[in-house]
């Protein structure tokens, strides 16, 4: 399998998904400013939607969207426990965090990094993420990770797109259970193994 990421950007999560998988894969980078890979090939030839993550399998399909990428990870190692089994209520939950991180956070994200957004605009996003994360932090209050006891692909997702806010003046410092959250994950083997890889720790 190929894995074609941007540094930091949320192609992180499945780069996550699948250290902590043990597949064997090759990790792609792609700049998302010039959508070029190191080798100076044209990007949009292989996703023309030009963006990260991309998951390109051994057969040559393609899967190019995070959550659907993380699941399909996930289910190809059930012993890691990475997600609940399919079918089961606690699949549907993970769904449904999976959802929930990149419709209402993920993409109020997205604003953020565009310079030519205006400072009024910027604000209500900033905002209505804040909004989104304080109901997160309720969530966890109690629990270690998202579904429970246990951790999951989402876990990793909500911590790389919860880390954004370090760069576009999210503070999320207020945010305990989350902040606890992101420690264990932060403090993860495989997590540490993909930051290291796309040289976002040293």
């Amino acid at each position: 399998m190929k894995l074609f990421y941007s540094a930091g950007a949320c192609s992180l999560s499945p780069h996550i998904a699948l250290h902590e998988s043990g597949l064997e894969f090759e990790a792609v980078p792609m700049s998302t400013k010039t959508h070029q890979l190191a080798d100076g090939g044209d990007y949009y030839k292989i996703n023309p939607l030009g963006y990260v993550p991309l998951l390109v399998l051994d057969d040559g399909r393609q899967l190019r969207e995070g959550p659907a990428i993380v699941q399909y990870i996930a289910d190809r190692v059930p012993d890691k426990k990475l997600a609940p089994a399919p079918g089961t209520f606690e699949r549907y939950r993970l769904q449904e965090w999976l959802t929930f991180i990149g419709t209402e956070v993920h993409k109020n994200f997205t604003p953020l990094f565009n310079p030519a957004q205006p400072a009024e605009a910027k604000a209500l996003f900033v905002n209505t993420i804040l909004s989104r994360l304080k109901w997160v932090d309720g969530e966890l209050e109690g629990k270690p990770y998202l579904l429970g006891e246990h951790y999951s692909v989402a876990d990793a997702y909500l911590f790389v797109v919860s880390n954004w806010g370090q760069y576009v003046g999210v503070d999320i410092s207020g945010f305990a259970h989350l902040g606890a959250l992101r420690g264990r994950v932060a403090a993860r083997p495989a997590v540490q193994a993909a930051l290291r890889a796309e040289g976002l720790l040293k």
